[in-house]
């Protein structure tokens, strides 16, 4: 086995530090036998010249970018935030915005498709943030906007969110029938 390679995988999937007795418990190997390995691992990322590197925080270790290209990937994040948001994002936020606090899984069950990639992105913009838990079994994390929403939109407070549109702005089926219009499809059509 490569241990090497599966340490790598662990440490980048983790994105946090892990301590050499997690990574060779990971691995299914003793500490002994993962010390070596990440010496490997050291040793590859500095001589190929990668843009990455491995750090030892004390018995712990992280896979990093190089200090030296901080400035190329502030550029790119930045860039990244500047971005449009998008058709995704603005129905999710404008959920988020109308229901707060509420739970991924309201927005969820609203737009009807995963949303928490959606929602972790506009944390992530800084236009929605966690706010505490919910009092729901298994005490989800609730979300709402955040002063860089407002910011960006515009508003002074939340509540200078435009109206929803209310039920006497809807057509519903028995208004159009009381119009005069037929609420169902001509036969033979769909």
């Amino acid at each position: 086995m490569n241990y090497t390679a599966i340490a790598e995988a662990i440490l980048f999937a983790s994105g946090e530090p892990l301590t050499a007795e997690k990574l060779a418990e990971a691995c299914g190997v003793t500490k002994r036998e993962i010390t070596p390995a990440l010496e490997r691992l050291e040793r590859r990322y500095s001589d190929a010249g990668s843009g990455l590197a491995l750090l030892r925080l004390g018995n712990s270790y992280q896979i990093a970018t190089r200090e030296e290209y901080a400035p190329f990937i502030k550029t790119a994040v930045e860039l990244r935030r500047q971005t449009p948001l998008s058709a995704a994002a603005m129905e999710t936020l404008a959920i988020i915005a109308y229901n707060q606090p509420i739970s991924k899984a309201f927005v969820e069950q609203v737009r009807g498709i995963d949303s928490g990639s959606v929602v972790n992105t506009l944390v992530e913009r800084g236009l929605a943030e966690e706010a505490g838990r919910l009092d729901l079994p298994g005490r989800p994390a609730a979300y709402r906007t955040t002063e860089n929403f407002l910011r960006c939109f515009g508003l002074t407070h939340i509540k200078d969110l435009p109206p929803l549109p209310g039920e006497e702005v809807q057509l519903s089926f028995d208004s159009a029938a009381d119009d005069g219009l037929d609420a169902a499809p001509p036969e033979g059509t769909l």
